[in-house]
């Protein structure tokens, strides 16, 4: 929304904001989230309508939940809120044509009990003993990163370390090629990238093009998994499970249920070490504290998923009519959870805005979701977090920002793709 219908939008997010009539605030608009304007209407929204419906947008009608509490409510009542009928991302599903056969099904888009049985198969991936597993193989790769970046010379942070470390535990996830790693990163971002999701034109050809690639290379390496004795990969898990293992009969669910597996894998952990570097720039006495402190290292991981907020929305339509917050929705509504903005809700966070290392209740945020859907990869990032930090500390006083972040226009992902660099030796 604008301050006039016919004016560009002022520099000022905050009074536009102001200026905006409250029933025609669309806090989906991709380009908030590219130029990181988003905090003022989402801000409004939790102060005035924390249930806020709005009746026309790109993506049609659809409601926002926008505080921490009310975010809770959908994510936890799976009964009356639903993934399966419609998704799990604000834009609509397609419903006839070649472009539905391509929509992406997996367990998180199914809802109880189905989803339960194949979320089961793979957790044992990210088991407490598989983690405890991983945790040398994530120091021995994350010290080669950072052994070989180039000290003293600009780089971007978020292709040589933040994309490079990801691509690597994805690569040993899948058991996949590993000197075809990237290929992962370049199918979990064209996975996200769809219009109404992204501000910025897709070729969708292309996009069908490389899904097509990514589905026959793992249809393949299914097939062979399926052929050897269980192994502790998550393609192997799939393969033997008695949950999943017919999902090679139905290579849509199939490739579905890996993208998702990606995109999870790949998301949270990525933009939230490119996010905890920009944080720590934006918030230098929460370095020199990080610095006193490696203590603290934990603690700053959770404070460093809720300020970054990988995830900024989901997507629920409702099955029955439900009161929420005053306002009724109705069967057949779409409800969107704004995580972003829960994470920044100040009667949960005090000055939420701020990132605060050592937040006594970081662990509050809801970055991971909540209820029978929460992240069940949430450990796993949270340790390749903490390795890289406890990493980095022993080598560089500082990760310095030299340049100006750039993000992704997308309201489905909080994406950064540069943030220009250098590194300050100890």
């Amino acid at each position: 929304m604008t301050a006039t219908a016919d004016s560009p939008e002022p520099l000022d997010p905050a009074s536009v904001a102001g200026l905006a009539l409250l029933d025609r605030i669309d806090v989906s608009v991709p380009h908030r989230f590219k130029d990181d304007t988003w905090q003022p209407w989402f801000a409004r929204l939790r102060r005035e309508s924390p249930v806020h419906y709005l009746e026309d947008s790109a993506n049609g009608p659809f409601w926002s939940v926008t505080t921490h509490d009310t975010v809770m409510a959908v994510d936890t009542n799976h009964t009356a809120f639903s993934s399966e009928v419609k998704g799990i991302a604000i834009v609509d599903p397609p419903e006839t044509g070649e472009a539905a056969l391509m929509r992406s099904k997996s367990f998180i888009t199914l809802d109880e009990p189905a989803h339960r049985e194949q979320r089961k198969a793979v957790s044992p991936a990210v088991a407490p003993q598989n983690l405890k597993n991983f945790e040398t193989l994530i120091r021995e790769r994350a010290a080669d990163i950072l052994d070989n970046l180039p000290v003293g010379e600009t780089f971007n942070w978020v292709d040589l370390v933040a994309v490079e470390l990801t691509a690597r535990m994805l690569a040993t996830l899948f058991d996949f090629p590993y000197e075809d790693r990237r290929r992962l990163i370049y199918w979990s971002d064209i996975t996200t990238a769809v219009p109404g999701v992204t501000g910025q034109a897709t070729d969708m050809e292309a996009r069908r093009n490389a899904l097509m690639e990514c589905a026959m290379v793992f249809f393949n390496l299914w097939n062979k998994r399926a052929g050897e004795a269980p192994k502790s990969d998550l393609l192997s898990m799939l393969a033997h499970s008695e949950a999943t293992k017919e999902l090679s009969r139905d290579p849509i669910t199939m490739i579905g249920t890996i993208l998702l597996l990606i995109v999870g894998g790949n998301d949270t952990t990525r933009n939230s070490i490119s996010g905890g570097v920009v944080a720590l720039n934006q918030f230098p006495e929460e370095y020199r504290k990080l610095r006193e402190n490696p203590a603290l290292i934990p603690n700053m991981v959770s404070e460093t998923i809720r300020w970054q907020t990988p995830v900024i929305h989901m997507r629920r339509t409702a099955v029955q009519d439900v009161e929420l917050g005053g306002k009724t929705i109705r069967k057949g509504d779409k409800v969107v959870m704004w995580y972003l903005s829960a994470n920044r809700d100040e009667t949960v966070f005090p000055d939420a805005e701020r990132f605060l290392i050592d937040r006594e209740n970081a662990r509050h945020h809801v970055a991971f979701g909540f209820g029978v859907h929460r992240c069940m990869g949430n450990r796993l990032a949270e340790m390749q977090l903490r390795i890289l930090w406890e990493e980095i500390l022993k080598r560089f006083h500082t990760v310095e920002v030299v340049g100006e972040v750039e993000r992704s226009s997308n309201n489905f992902i909080r994406g950064i793709t540069n943030v220009p660099v250098q590194l300050r030796p100890l």
